[in-house]
């Protein structure tokens, strides 16, 4: 599978596509005015301990204070390490108010909702992520070939066996590790434990609100991420950013080097493979299949539902082989939307009724296997007696619309407007409400051009009825800068 990562830096903006097979996979985007934090390690500031919700607010000088749940808060041994077994206690026990706290940023702000902490703190590198107040020792689970775990396994323990007695923490090994060396692994393990050291010193010598650790910018994250063997370019339009990312990959990954490229084209790098006219299909409900059948998406802050339809697809042959056929290219279209549109959290499918329960298992089979690949953890449910897939995704930054999009103004994000109609009643409501308080013989009905022009043609009728029951004469004057659903009923 031919892969590229495509990276577009400017001054304000920073956006990385990940493409399998000349097509969008995944986009990143970091500006700013708005970068994320997750992975970054804050001295921050107990400023509301919650009960109720065993839970405080920390504010590390964000927007908004941060959320710290009980369950986040590791208990710290007299060894300085984490105390796996200690018994759970409530929130007031940990925390008061005005206490000085480490923390880390596990999930950025999101909406209406602050950032999420933890105080199991993580430093990561190429190879390997320290748990620098933990002594343990674990593999990523996406590492399936059983050779090479036990392989690294054993390589990470030796090298442990060789480096200072005195450091402490443990270690996780990441899927990136494949076919790491122990000079690649030993390398990591110094440069993390003098990270931490580092991290240490600035805790030392803190008192106030500040950061302490920030992660990596946008691409050196990626290339530390997201190259595999199987990522044949990194293509990057900037020289600063490119050398960055060259030094970068000659310290950790040199058997990379070569595969760094300064794109020097006319065209934008991100022209190469359409990827705005993907990006602004990704914003939209309806995602056409080639089928003919197509998915309806829908984003809100409790789920996200995806709905797939047959559209004009009839098929070849009988009604369970095209339901089959179009749920089996709804599965892989919805992995990749996933990816594409970074949505997270709860996500329900309704995939196009299957009576078979083979049908059914292939549908399913087809799903995980189009996830595998996805760099966020999922977890799916069989279908359900509605016939609904439940799954979860892993969420811990914005989805791609609400880093691109903000409510509607007009339709407060309903994704829908009132007809004129409704408002013209809205107002016919108003006027008698309007002409029972007040005496006066004149009232002024202010309002957009279509809710005018429908109240003076095809509800004229209306309001000469209302006139005669009101006793008083009623004029209109049409407002430019009225949205559809704004009115004001005035005297006049």
């Amino acid at each position: 599978m031919s892969e590229e990562i495509l990276i577009n830096v400017t001054p304000r903006e920073t956006r990385l596509a990940l493409i399998e097979n000349g097509l969008l996979q995944e986009i990143y985007i970091e500006r700013r005015s708005r970068s994320g934090h997750v992975g970054d390690i804050h001295l921050g500031k107990v400023v509301r301990v919650m009960p109720g919700m065993e839970a405080a607010f920390v504010d590390i000088g964000l927007e908004r204070a941060a959320f710290l749940h009980c369950a986040d808060i590791a208990a710290i041994g007299a060894d300085g390490l984490e105390v796996s077994d200690a018994a759970p206690t409530n929130i007031q026990a940990l925390l008061h108010e005005g206490q000085m706290i480490v923390v880390q940023v596990a999930k950025d702000p999101i909406g209406s909702k602050g950032a999420r902490l933890t105080t199991h703190l993580t430093l990561p590198s190429r190879n390997l992520v320290y748990l620098p107040r933990n002594s343990h020792i674990g593999i990523s689970l996406r590492l399936d070939n059983e050779e090479e775990r036990e392989r690294l396994q054993a390589t990470l323990a030796a090298c442990l066996a060789q480096a200072d007695a005195t450091d402490r923490g443990g270690f996780i090994i990441r899927t990136a590790a494949e076919g790491a060396t122990e000079a690649e692994l030993s390398e990591d393990i110094r440069f993390l434990r003098k990270l931490w050291a580092a991290v240490q010193r600035r805790i030392e010598n803190s008192k106030e609100i500040r950061v302490l650790y920030r992660d990596l910018p946008l691409y050196l994250r990626a290339v530390r991420d997201l190259i595999t063997p199987q990522i044949e370019k990194i293509r990057v339009d900037t020289v600063e950013a490119f050398e960055e990312i060259n030094a970068f990959v000659g310290d950790f990954i040199p058997d990379s080097l070569g595969r760094v490229e300064l794109y020097r084209g006319e065209r934008p790098i991100f022209d190469l493979y359409s990827i705005d006219d993907e990006l602004e299909k990704a914003l939209g409900r309806q995602v056409k299949l080639k089928s003919g059948g197509d998915l309806i998406i829908d984003q809100t802050e409790a789920m996200t539902t995806i709905d797939v339809n047959t559209g004009g697809y009839l098929g070849n042959r009988n009604h369970a082989e095209t339901v089959l056929k179009t749920n089996l290219e709804a599965a892989t279209a919805i992995a990749r939307q996933l990816r594409i549109r970074n949505l997270g959290g709860i996500i329900i499918l309704d995939f196009i009724d299957m009576e078979e329960a083979e049908h059914q298992r292939q549908v399913l089979r087809t799903l995980t296997k189009a996830l595998e690949r996805d760099h966020a953890r999922t977890m799916i449910s069989g279908i359900s007696e509605l016939g609904l897939v439940e799954m979860t995704r892993k969420r811990t930054r914005e989805s791609l619309g609400q880093i691109l999009c903000s409510p509607c103004p007009v339709c407060a994000g309903r994704g829908r407007l009132k007809t004129p109609e409704t408002i013209c009643y809205e107002i016919f409501r108003e006027i008698v409400r309007v002409a029972r308080v007040y005496e006066n013989d004149e009232l002024l009905v202010m309002a957009s051009q279509l809710v005018v022009d429908r109240l003076l043609e095809e509800e004229s009728a209306t309001l000469a009825d209302l006139e005669v029951l009101t006793g008083k004469t009623i004029r209109f004057q049409v407002e430019p800068m009225y949205t559809q659903e704004q009115y004001d009923v005035v005297l006049f």
